[in-house]
């Protein structure tokens, strides 16, 4: 078997396309309404798309709960969206704590467990790793290579995002997959990191599976048991 006829057979067994990294207008830097969200990534050929909205006290003048009912309701329009065009909407979190510029990605959450996580972002990582167990869920450094961002002690992370592909940042992907490796991380992830319609960068990474993410946790289950691939440019495959 050539190379060609191996990508081909790779395309044709994990078939399904999911988007990691995309902002809706809950974020303050997305100029994406979360209807047409799903209706992008569905024209692109995506089974799944996992909208990791920033959660952070960015929004200083909304109380708690009004800050996790605008946050919800975004997404719940997407999931509504999604399944009239039958496309999944993901929920998943970029969380920044405070006193930081990092930003962290989790795969496997809730409404339940966003309330919680909620109380701990003035407190750091440190002490959020200690005491909030996750057992169901991935917690990953977002492009930890961008300027501004800091290192985070290895053991305090699941997995980093190697390939974050937004065109208006220099995430430094070849320094991130080498860290990777030199860290022996059993997760690492790709992402568009999808903000701005009309500028060309939906979609120019996603994950290759063979079955379709039902929901968050499931999502962050694909990722712990590797069995995925990444594509990026919508032509080049990449094994992790």
């Amino acid at each position: 078997m050539n190379i060609k006829e191996l990508k081909n057979r790779l395309i044709s067994e994990y078939n399904i396309l999911t988007e990691l990294h995309a902002h809706t207008t809950a974020s303050t830097c997305s100029q994406v309404e979360p209807e047409r969200m799903v209706e992008i990534y569905k024209e692109l050929g995506y089974s799944a798309v996992c909208i990791t909205n920033h959660f952070t006290y960015e929004y200083k003048g909304l109380s708690k709960e009004a800050f996790l009912n605008r946050y919800m309701e975004d997404f719940e329009r997407a999931e509504k969206r999604g399944k009239e065009i039958g496309i999944k909407a993901i929920l998943g979190a970029e969380i920044r704590f405070e006193n930081t510029e990092n930003d962290y990605l989790i795969y496997g959450v809730n409404r339940k467990m966003l309330e919680e996580i909620y109380e701990l972002l003035p407190y750091g990582i440190q002490n959020f790793r200690n005491v909030y167990k996750m057992p169901d869920s991935l917690f990953i450094q977002a492009h930890p290579f961008r300027d501004d961002m800091e290192e985070t002690d290895p053991a305090l992370l699941d997995g980093i995002e190697v390939f974050n592909l937004h065109p208006n940042h220099n995430s430094r992907v070849g320094l991130a997959a080498a860290y990777a490796r030199e860290n022996n991380f059993s997760v690492i992830t790709a992402g568009s990191d999808f903000h701005h319609p009309g500028r060309k960068h939906e979609g120019v990474t996603g994950m290759r599976t063979k079955i379709v993410p039902e929901d968050s946790f499931h999502l962050a289950s694909i990722l712990k048991n590797g069995d995925y691939l990444f594509e990026a440019g919508r032509n080049c495959l990449m094994i992790p």
